[in-house]
């Protein structure tokens, strides 16, 4: 693997109670079990207590959740449903999403929360690589049976699938464990220096189906038996008036939804008080923002999450006392967590951030091949380019060409392809276009093929839309006479392209 260098320094986080196993991976000595038996002691500590609130709909209390998801399933073995099938949910955020995944769990299913902007080629590709066995659908009732035995599951099975672009432009279903979950759990405790009670209401405005909504939130609030507010979808002004009206206290979310939610005129008379615990995470920073933040809800520790699916969320973390001095830095790696830099640069000091942890996932599903190049020696190479000082980590660069728009990562390749695809594209290149409030937004080089129409960009447009998912779609074209600026090798220079003029912008429908 080349040489490394070890993240040092103390850690900031609590790290008592932890061993070090046979495999040299570091782990919670009190975490066990699956998620089932977590939510089980949920239940039964704090039956009465609320645990879903969809905003604006219905809710329900953890002993109802627990005997509604027992419902959904028993629905689900009347449909054939086996320990160990996968059972896919295609719903949006709600409480219906809550009873579909937990009905999974207690089917003893491995479930896979799927995106709901994917476009249907995407969608069906996931199904079928995934071997879905039910597909759980929007507008359709939830399974419904008599409530049965809970298939018994282990601590190293897996229990879901998070399906994340790869740069060949095909998913890899992430296989997190019943361990990836439950580590991630104690570690978001630990590192938001969080009380062990159910008096936290959180307030999950970001989709469930991605790790940072359900790992790093949801399933903290399952853990600890608080409140999980869900947005079935954002507005700064619903994200202000939620936390307002349930007296929200912990929140995590992208930049970009901090930066819309202080520019929005409702924040002036918004009271944020109730805020103790403020996490941000998903793109880059600006210093500047996290100054804001701090004066913005001033009773709030900060931090600044780093993670991505192969390590279930969370990975590293930087503390409330380090966020205005260091906010460059993703932080120190939680209590478990282990990072090291691979082939670092002997002037620069950066190289590709590997992870080792209990979180880190047990590998891509039937893709062996892939999962051989991503984990080595017990040791994720995340793709990311990275910085390690005084025990921090920084990002330095993405690593693959990818664009990072908001928080929703995408990866150059998976656009070009569909775009090449076009009957009028000679040559694409897709690179990240600078945008004050979303980081980034996609942008498509185009070399059209001799006698295309003119007008072809709307066609071209066209034809993407009905194969990427929304937010995958260029919101800005350039249309070039020549071919691509290439290097010697041959390689697209892709920095050549990202400084340059001539954008011209989609609108967006």
């Amino acid at each position: 693997m080349g040489e490394h260098v070890v993240a040092v320094g103390q850690s900031p986080f609590d790290t008592s109670g932890i061993e070090v196993g046979a495999d040299g991976v570091r782990r919670y000595i009190a975490v066990g079990g699956t998620v089932v038996d977590m939510l089980r002691r949920t239940v039964e500590r704090y039956p009465e207590r609320p645990a879903v609130l969809e905003l604006g709909g219905p809710s329900a209390t953890f002993a109802e959740l627990w005997d509604r998801a027992l419902r959904v399933a028993g629905g689900l073995r009347d449909a054939g449903v086996r320990p160990g099938d996968r059972v896919a949910i295609r719903l949006g955020n709600g409480l219906d999403w809550a009873l579909a995944f937990w009905g999974g769990h207690l089917a003893g299913a491995i479930v896979v929360p799927m995106n709901t902007r994917l476009a249907e080629p995407e969608v069906e590709y996931i199904l079928g690589d995934s071997g879905a066995a039910y597909v759980v659908l929007p507008g359709v009732p939830l399974p419904d049976g008599e409530p049965g035995e809970v298939p018994q599951r282990e601590h190293g099975d897996v229990a879901a699938l998070f399906y994340t672009s790869g740069t060949t432009g095909r998913p890899k279903g992430a296989m997190l464990t019943h361990e990836n979950f439950l580590s991630t759990v104690e570690s978001v405790i630990r590192c938001r220096s969080l009380a062990r009670g159910p008096e936290h209401v959180g307030l999950i405005s970001v989709p469930l189906f991605h790790v940072t909504g359900c790992c790093s939130q949801f399933m903290t609030q399952m853990g600890l038996g608080g409140l999980s507010v869900v947005m079935p979808q954002f507005t700064p002004a619903s994200f202000l008036a939620a936390i307002q009206e349930h007296r929200v206290t912990l929140v995590t979310a992208v930049p970009t939804i901090f930066e819309l939610a202080l520019r929005h005129p409702d924040f002036a008379t918004t009271d944020v008080s109730s805020i103790r615990t403020l996490s941000y995470g998903g793109s880059p920073i600006a210093p500047e923002l996290v100054h804001r933040l701090l004066d913005a809800f001033p009773h709030a520790r900060v931090g600044n999450g780093f993670g991505l699916s192969e390590t279930s969320a969370i990975a590293t973390f930087l503390p409330h006392e380090y966020a205005v001095d260091h906010a460059e830095s993703v932080g120190f790696p939680t209590p478990v967590n282990e990072v090291r830099l691979d082939a670092p640069d002997p002037v620069s000091g950066v190289g590709e951030l590997l992870v080792r942890g209990p979180n880190v996932v047990a590998g891509y599903w039937g893709d062996p091949a892939r999962t051989a190049e991503t984990f080595v020696d017990g040791w994720l190479h995340t793709g990311d380019i990275a910085a390690i000082t005084d025990g921090m980590v920084r990002i330095v660069d993405r690593a693959k060409d990818m664009i990072n728009r908001g928080g929703e990562n995408v990866y150059s390749v998976e656009v070009e392809n569909a775009l090449a695809a076009h009957p009028d594209v000679l040559e694409v290149a897709v690179v990240g276009v600078a945008d004050p409030v979303m980081g980034e937004k996609v942008g498509a080089v185009v070399l059209p093929r001799p006698g295309a129409p003119e007008d072809f960009v709307p066609s071209l447009i066209a034809f993407a839309r009905e194969r990427l998912a929304d937010y995958k779609v260029p919101q800005y074209v350039r249309v070039l006479d020549d071919a691509l600026p290439r290097n010697a090798g041959g390689k697209v220079l892709k920095t050549t392209l990202r400084g340059s003029e001539g954008w011209t912008e989609i609108p967006r429908r």
